[in-house]
């Protein structure tokens, strides 16, 4: 795979807003048991385009993004979630995750809220801190 470096170069100070430019390149080894059939660049820029349409956190130059990294992960998991299970391919006339037997209803936004909020009450309750007592 090859993986692109960006950054700003020294020569050029266009503006705050200017997009990024490739400053190197790296090559790195991914092994395993690709379908020869979907090896496509198409397919990458396909799914990077539908996130930026879907996140505004991963449009072009824009002043959307994550504070945390964990608020990050968690948007990027709700995108997967509602595209996976709740959204209709048109392709495939359902969502992948029927299409692959992971489950066999089509799942609402509510369904993800209410396995989100099960999750949320598994969760033990944080405390705050420790006080002193004032008691003499």
């Amino acid at each position: 795979m090859l993986i692109k470096l960006y950054g700003t170069s020294p020569d050029s100070a266009k503006g705050r807003y200017s997009p990024a430019e490739c400053t190197g390149a790296r090559k790195e080894r991914i092994e395993g048991n690709p379908d020869i059939k979907h090896v496509s660049t198409s397919f990458a820029e396909r799914q990077n385009l539908t996130m930026r349409m879907h996140m505004r956190r991963f449009t072009r130059l824009t002043n959307g993004f994550s504070k945390k990294v964990e608020a990050h992960a968690n948007a990027v998991a709700l995108h997967f979630m509602y595209y996976n299970f709740v959204r209709i391919h048109a392709t495939l006339r359902m969502t992948p995750a029927m299409a692959t037997g992971v489950t066999d209803k089509l799942w609402e936004i509510g369904d993800i809220v209410a396995l989100i909020e099960a999750r949320e009450a598994e969760k033990p309750a944080i405390r705050g801190p420790y006080k002193k007592s004032l008691s003499s």
